[in-house]
């Protein structure tokens, strides 16, 4: 039994080792214009999941999806975020073929993250997918207007929907009706 889980545990340790070697000396492809292997979609998502289900704190969104947070919201997802997560006009955005990992086009399929999990993404980023840490540049409010956005982007009220197609194609910002 001794000489079976001593074979088990050093076959164990090789594979993880030949794994890490692999990486370390640089045998995979580091270029962001190829697909990704099946490998990395079976265990990048899933992992990024597991790594929010733990690390996000369970708070709740202090923003109504009033009109005025949703296009206030949308104004800021359009100057920072619709070149890489497309937009009304270009639902592929500028860079999105140009990211490795390719990052998700939201308006062909809306996050379903709950919202403290995208706050959260928004805020830390992503390490190793282009996706930056967004806590230095906007404040909490900005982050959590860009949240509420996200998490109603597949169901915009029609005046809110009617801005955003203006801002996509004119590159102006929208004004929240009061």
């Amino acid at each position: 039994m001794h000489k079976f889980l001593f074979g088990f545990f050093a076959g164990v340790l090789a594979v993880l080792l030949s794994g890490f070697l692999w990486i370390r000396l640089g045998f995979a492809n580091p270029r962001a214009d190829i697909p990704e292997s099946i490998l990395e979609r079976r265990l990048a998502m899933p992992s990024l999941d597991a790594a929010l289900d733990r690390r996000a704190p369970e708070t709740r969104n202090p923003l109504q999806p009033t009109d005025a947070t949703l296009v206030a919201g949308m104004n800021i997802y359009q100057s920072n975020c619709a070149s890489c997560h497309g937009d009304m006009q270009r639902p592929k955005g500028m860079f999105a073929g140009a990211l490795y990992p390719r990052s998700p086009l939201f308006v062909q399929d809306a996050p379903d993250m709950p919202e403290n999990q995208n706050f959260y993404i928004i805020e830390h980023g992503v390490r190793l997918s282009g996706m930056p840490a967004w806590k230095q540049i906007l404040s909490d409010q900005q982050m959590w207007q860009v949240t509420t956005f996200l998490s109603r982007m597949d169901k915009l009220p029609p005046e809110v929907l009617a801005q955003w197609r203006t801002v996509a194609s004119t590159g102006e910002t929208a004004t929240p009706a009061k």
